[in-house]
């Protein structure tokens, strides 16, 4: 029986410096995985903030040039009909918004969500309009209609996706 005690007060000694050395590295170790992680999170922010402030200012100017406004004065020909500018704008929307589409990449889904619904609504009024005038008729009269519809709806649809988007890069700083 005085073995037994004997091997007791050898073991639980050494079974609590065993643990406290366990405790201790192991704390060690997950000090340095941290490290490891905010090191590769700086190394990572250094090459992801340039390529997401450059998607930034591309879906900013994909906006820019999609509004109705800067389409029209863009692309607005007065040898075309209203038919012609409509498919020309459209075509035009279409095409800015394809070269910009994988920019969604480096967004928030909510920015993303409000830059597609920007162009949808940009791509009703210029349907909407373009059923009110004859297709015939001269590319200025779509161009009025448009018009009148971005003063009846009182905001250009462009402009809440664009104070988003800023809002969200103001986040990232």
């Amino acid at each position: 029986m005085e073995q037994f005690f004997d091997l007791l007060k050898i073991i639980i000694p050494s079974s609590i410096l065993l643990y406290g050395v366990y405790l201790i590295v192991k704390s060690f170790l997950n000090k340095e995985f941290e490290k490891h992680l905010v090191t590769l999170k700086l190394k990572n922010n250094e090459l992801i903030l340039p390529a997401r402030m450059q998607a930034y200012e591309r879906i900013c100017l994909l906006l820019e040039r999609v509004s109705p406004h800067s389409l029209l004065i863009r692309l607005n020909d007065p040898s075309l009909n209203s038919a012609q500018l409509q498919a020309k704008l459209l075509l035009s929307i279409r095409e800015e918004f394809n070269h910009n589409l994988s920019q969604q990449v480096y967004m928030s889904d909510q920015a993303w969500q409000l830059v597609k619904v920007s162009v949808e609504e940009v791509i009703g009024i210029v349907n909407s309009s373009a059923q009110l005038v004859d297709p015939e008729s001269r590319s200025i009269e779509l161009a009025k209609q448009i018009f009148e519809k971005l003063v009846q709806k009182n905001e250009d649809p462009c402009q809440k996706a664009i104070k988003f988007v800023k809002t969200e890069i103001q986040q990232i700083f």
